[in-house]
């Protein structure tokens, strides 16, 4: 009877251990589904693509579940990549370089429009804009409109652009340039000893500068690059428009392409790319000579 007693006894004590055990909480705890992060990735490119993380790999190596790169390598490289212009060589990198935290405000970015809205896959299309900042990267910089000269070419090999614009959407603005913070005389006057020429269709300032035994003075570019001083020296009679290139300021031929807007002269927001050496195939260029 006794040796009954404590066989169930036993038992209980068994019974008592396992239920209120700690190790059995942690058994329960190592075998429980966790929930993984998925990531965005970009699907353009052939070889390579760019995860939300800020990685680039190839495609072989993503992870299956997470759809993650590895995280070997350069986290937000730039490879390939302007930082001064924020514009890269690369589409995969253009994007890893935009989500570095110190590239992009993240506010003004999320309320950029979007560029090509039937194209932008997961964005707030209803809204019109980025609804976060791996889809403002890999929008901006496949639609980049200031990457391209007269919509129809690239400006350089560095056309994969993240920049935020200046009129925070992603067209270019076609309007007749009136934020001018001096009068077009006052600009005229800091002209004074500039032989402003109107170059050949096709030329560069410096060919044209050069062919008229003088230079050309890049740091008065931008004095010229203002609708009411070009209509000065050009006919402008196709209006006066914003466009992004190495050409400008300048005056579109007659003969141009009507995509091209003929007639019409054009001007840069972009002050960074005014050149001496730029030149377009259908454009006239107004040079700064000395």
């Amino acid at each position: 009877m006794v040796a009954h007693h404590r066989s169930f006894t036993i038992i209980l004590l068994s019974l008592s251990i396992l239920q209120f055990s700690p190790s059995a909480k942690a058994i329960r705890k190592d075998v429980s589904f966790q929930l993984k992060r998925h990531c965005k990735t970009t699907v353009q490119g052939r070889f390579y693509l760019a995860d939300d993380n800020g990685y680039v790999c190839d495609a072989f190596s993503v992870d299956p579940r997470s759809r993650c790169c590895p995280g070997r390598g350069d986290q937000f490289s730039c490879q390939g990549c302007n930082i001064v212009s924020q514009c890269c060589n690369s589409y995969e990198f253009c994007v890893s370089c935009c989500l570095h935290p110190q590239m992009i405000n993240k506010e003004l970015a999320s309320n950029v429009q979007i560029a090509k809205p039937v194209t932008a896959v997961g964005n707030d299309l209803k809204l019109g804009i980025y609804g976060n900042i791996f889809d403002y990267c890999a929008g901006r910089c496949r639609h980049n409109s200031e990457s391209v000269v007269h919509e129809n070419a690239y400006m350089s090999e560095f056309h994969h652009c993240f920049s935020i614009p200046t009129n925070s959407s992603g067209s270019v603005i076609e309007t007749v340039n009136i934020s001018m913070t001096e009068s077009s005389s006052t600009q005229l006057e800091r002209l004074a000893g500039i032989n402003v020429i109107v170059g050949r269709q096709g030329g560069s300032c410096d060919s044209v500068c050069k062919s008229n035994g003088k230079s050309c003075v890049p740091n008065k570019l931008s004095l010229l690059n203002n609708c009411q001083v070009m209509k000065k020296y050009m006919s402008c009679k196709g209006a006066c428009l914003s466009s992004v290139g190495a050409d400008q300021p300048a005056e579109v031929v007659d003969d141009a392409p009507t995509y091209l807007n003929p007639g019409a002269c054009l001007y840069t927001e972009r002050q960074s790319t005014l050149s001496c050496d730029g030149s377009h195939s259908h454009t006239r260029r107004l040079c700064p000579c000395a």
